[in-house]
């Protein structure tokens, strides 16, 4: 039996994917109740292969929105980049813009409808091992398995084992301000736009059509700010004041969006610090190892987060069903998740593909009348493209590679 420390999207996608692969699991939540918490994500067709192979594509159409377009536009709202996303660029699987809270109730109910135990008020806080297994400490007493899997966030007590003395996440000082919004829909209803520079930036998309044709729209406001001000830095879900950065953004009202509009409008305003994590030099020890946010705790750049979740989970699950040793197994794992994702989280903190925006401020902050005279399209095409390759959707990649699913 395996034991999964977390009832996040990694740690469900870890055990939907382990009981298809035909290995037991089991799954301990620290809270009393799983709600849906959170706001907007987006889920890449990568993760979206691997979901779809769980059995889940119409469930996903069900709570998601297709997304057809990303764009980049620069603080005066003038387009930088457009390109096509999900099936409209190629891909064989679409792209979701989805409510967090919505797709872990979502892998919830599945993974309850398939049998798989998911104990909540049960955090995990420790673990021991011998020559048969794993002794996981859990509040609501002790248990053993055949290893542990732990998925339990960037606060994970499992990721404590392999560096004690890491102390907090990271922050260089921005913060992000999230809120959803019904409105009318914006450049087709199926576009994300990605708006401004580094030190000043409006994320927005939308998340779910509604019946009278409007759009809740999933939008996020960061800003750099005093380092000093001492926010706590990995709390989700603290609400805020929408004044303290409501004024930088009066002057965003493009014609075809409207910003100050979308977070006067909005739904209760959830601040946090954008914060990560260095990569560590080992997951993995013995019968033990990390997965999601646990491994590879990310700044929101490029929309991967809970993608690589998903993309971790299938990947254990395969190397799992392919080694009779669960060590090995685990070790192997490791190996094929590590390298990837320790390079995103550094390919990140260099802003990603959001690159391009900065780049325009930096070079024409003004704005421009030639975008060709301050970035090249080959420039831009260039960036695009070498962060599909290192995040692991480059479409004709992606299409073309084998299918991680392992037959039961």
């Amino acid at each position: 039996m395996i034991i999964i420390a977390g009832g996040g999207i990694g740690g469900l996608a870890a055990a939907l994917s382990l009981q298809a692969a035909g290995i037991p699991c089991r799954v301990l939540e620290g809270v009393d109740e799983i709600r849906p918490l959170g706001v907007g994500i987006n889920l890449l067709p990568h993760a979206v292969r691997e979901l779809t192979e769980l059995g889940l594509a119409e469930r996903l159409a069900g709570i998601g929105v297709a997304t057809a377009e990303l764009r980049y536009v620069s603080a005066h709202g003038q387009l930088i980049w457009a390109e096509p996303r999900g099936m409209a660029a190629g891909y064989r699987w679409p792209q979701y813009s989805v409510h967090r809270g919505l797709l872990q109730m979502m892998l919830l109910e599945v993974a309850r409808e398939r049998g798989i135990p998911v104990e909540c008020g049960r955090r995990v806080t420790g673990f021991a091992q011998d020559a048969e297994g794993v002794i996981v400490q859990a509040e609501g007493g002790a248990l053993r398995g055949t290893a542990l899997v732990g998925a339990d966030g960037i606060h994970s007590a499992i990721r404590r084992h392999f560096a004690p003395g890491e102390g907090a996440p990271s922050w260089q000082g921005a913060i992000l301000w999230r809120g959803t919004t019904v409105a009318a829909p914006f450049l087709g209803g199926r576009t994300m736009v990605q708006a401004g520079h580094h030190d000043q930036k409006f994320v927005c998309y939308p998340i779910r059509h509604l019946p009278d044709g409007t759009v809740l729209t999933n939008w996020i406001a960061e800003m750099k700010v005093d380092t000093s001000a001492g926010f706590a830095r990995e709390d989700w879900n603290r609400e805020a004041d929408r004044g303290k950065f409501l004024p930088h953004y009066e002057s965003w009202d493009w014609g075809w969006l409207d910003v100050p509009g979308l977070i006067r409008r909005g739904d209760k305003v959830l601040e946090y610090p954008m914060v990560d994590r260095d990569p560590l030099p080992r997951w993995t020890e013995g019968r033990v190892t990390l997965l999601g946010d646990a491994a590879h705790p990310m700044y929101p750049i490029g929309s991967n987060g809970a993608s690589q979740a998903v993309l971790d989970a299938r990947l254990l699950a395969r190397e799992l069903a392919r080694h009779p040793r669960v060590e090995d197994g685990l070790a192997a794992y490791e190996a094929a998740r590590r390298p990837p994702t320790a390079q995103l989280c550094l390919a990140n903190r260099e802003l990603g593909p959001d690159l391009v925006l900065e780049e325009v401020h930096r070079r024409a902050p003004g704005g421009f009348t030639d975008l060709e005279s301050v970035i090249s399209r080959e420039e831009l095409e260039g960036v695009a493209a070498n962060y599909k390759k290192l995040a692991g959707f480059d479409p004709a990649a992606l299409n073309a590679r084998e299918s991680w699913s392992v037959p039961a």
